[in-house]
């Protein structure tokens, strides 16, 4: 398992809150131990989720975040054109990719966090009509948004892997161990 936040640097609130998003990526890393492409694409249960698409998402709204947070455009822009495309695989697109992608979304994630001045320090919130007009969140806030955002997400992908084949949570942290 990749762990970008060290023993010794969760002590702060910043290590704290980045170990809490580093604990629901591994969450969702845990359902995609030995999967397939092909079984991580399935769709076992009655929703439209997949493990590969869930990864992806998760990905590009934590990257978006930062972007967002750092006052920059996203890296992957996405309208109701191609909104679907954030929860499946297109293309050439692998699972092994996707986490290469997270991996570097993540290192990312932790280097800014831990550069920002202050986590009061405050960006705007997209003109979406669930934001306030106007609206600004903190640093801090990014950080909770991004540990309830993958703690969701974690909860769709082990819903998602039991469906699949029946291996729980459990089972798969066992299965981490091994590897």
């Amino acid at each position: 398992m990749v762990t970008h936040v060290s023993a010794e640097a969760q002590g702060d609130e910043r290590g704290a809150l980045l170990s809490f998003i580093e604990e629901q990526r591994g969450g969702i890393r845990r359902t995609l131990l030995g999967v397939t492409d092909e079984q991580a694409a399935s769709r076992p249960s009655a929703s439209e989720l997949t493990l590969a698409g869930l990864l992806k998402h998760v990905a590009e709204v934590e990257q978006n975040w930062i972007a967002r947070a750092k006052q920059e455009p996203p890296a992957i822009q996405r309208d109701q054109s191609n909104w679907h495309e954030t929860f499946q695989l297109v293309g050439d697109e692998t699972v092994a990719a996707q986490l290469a992608y997270w991996e570097e979304v993540a290192a990312e994630t932790e280097k800014f966090i831990r550069s920002v001045p202050s986590l009061d320090d405050t960006f705007p919130l997209p003109p979406q009509p669930w934001f306030p007009p106007e609206g600004r969140v903190s640093m801090r806030w990014l950080c909770l948004n991004l540990i309830r955002e993958l703690a969701r997400h974690a909860g769709h992908a082990d819903i998602v892997r039991e469906s699949l084949d029946g291996k729980t949570a459990f089972e798969l942290v066992d299965l981490e161990r091994a590897s």
